[in-house]
């Protein structure tokens, strides 16, 4: 089954997904049968609550674009009360959430709602959530050490380089060439070149 939830609502075309190909009889014989495209804008909440175990997740695709998710919250502990969302579905939940809003007072606050509404769950989403988080922050963390290796990477690299440059130079005007022409080849200024006789 293949969901709809974009902006434009009713979806605008076929609902036959095969009829969206440039060639839809190459994608029939490729796909071998069309599967139903859903519309999920168009479906009431009432009847995506009957859904069970994908409830939860039609429910936000559904409406990820509202600005506030609170209207939510009964709904979803419904969910979690019946038990028709399991860990991995609430993870995938909560990660989507995160992209969608990040880490926003609005997102703790819709949490703690979800939770307020099912405290016998509390310690499950709780445990849940802080284990994206230490996701997140391990991967800030090895972000954060990849671009400070590369900055470091990069000032060793030009260190080097000016190391080297001073070393030429020392070389050159040792073999009597003028300052002039040692510091067009080397691009060192007029005082390092100083520093190089002394």
């Amino acid at each position: 089954m293949l969901f709809y939830h974009g902006v434009d609502s009713p979806y605008p075309f076929s609902l036959c997904w095969l009829d969206e190909f440039a060639n839809p009889e190459v994608a029939r014989r490729l796909y071998a049968a069309a599967f139903p495209l859903v519309d999920i804008t168009v479906v009431s909440d009432d009847d995506i609550m009957q859904h069970r175990r994908i409830a939860l997740l039609e429910l936000i695709q559904k409406h990820i674009r509202q600005r506030d998710l609170l209207g939510l919250v009964e709904r979803i502990a419904s969910l979690l009360v019946t038990g028709c969302a399991n860990d991995r579905q609430l993870k995938a939940l909560f990660n989507y959430l995160m992209i969608q809003h990040g880490h926003t007072p609005r997102f703790t606050t819709f949490i703690r709602d979800v939770v307020g509404h099912v405290p016998h769950t509390k310690e499950r989403l709780m445990t849940l959530i802080e284990r994206i988080r230490a996701a997140d922050r391990r991967k800030g963390e090895r972000q954060g050490r990849q671009v400070g290796l590369e900055e470091g990477l990069e000032k060793g690299l030009e260190k080097g380089q000016h190391v080297a440059a001073l070393r030429i130079a020392r070389q050159m005007l040792a073999d009597g060439l003028d300052r002039e022409t040692v510091q067009r080849f080397t691009g060192l200024t007029a005082e390092e070149l100083q520093d190089v006789s002394h």
